[in-house]
């Protein structure tokens, strides 16, 4: 990592409804890496919307990574996660699902959907903290991410 990446804020969207979620998420996120910036989205359709820049959020920076759960009001996070996928611009960007279902039909839905990881949410308060942590650990500090700059063109 060169200098002018390490200063730049690793930016994370977590599209969340459980207020209670989103509170714990933002002190364990914020408070194990001071170089993430959080943004939240409490429904699919304001995360499609921050995503591709509209409305209010015309001059939203693009995202490192995405945090979603799957039960979201408006639009859930599978249909939001297939329209991710489906978008050239969006693709590249991980997405992690977190939530709360371990049904197998949601995590082969999800990994069908190209979603990058799949994790569900524990119910103990430290495991769920250890989780986030490790979440943190590995996509902020250790896994090289394609930043936001010029597109890429191949050498053909």
């Amino acid at each position: 990592m060169n200098e002018e990446e390490e200063n730049m804020p690793f930016r994370i969207l977590l599209v969340e409804d459980n207020s209670g979620d989103v509170r714990m998420m933002r002190e364990i996120l914020l408070g194990a890496n001071n170089s993430v910036q959080l943004v939240v989205a409490s429904d699919g359709v304001e995360a499609m919307a921050f995503l591709k820049r509209q409305g209010t959020y015309l001059n939203a920076p693009r995202p490192d990574l995405i945090l979603m759960d799957l039960n979201l009001p408006k639009m859930d996070g599978r249909e939001a996660l297939a329209h991710i996928k489906a978008d050239a611009s969006l693709r590249v960007i991980p997405v992690i699902v977190l939530t709360t279902s371990d049904a197998e039909v949601d995590v082969m839905k999800s990994y069908q959907l190209e979603a990058n990881c799949y994790l569900t949410k524990p119910v103990e308060l430290n495991e769920f903290e250890r989780l986030v942590r490790s979440v943190t650990d590995f996509w902020v500090t250790r896994v090289k991410l394609p930043r936001e700059s010029e597109p890429v063109s191949s050498p053909c």
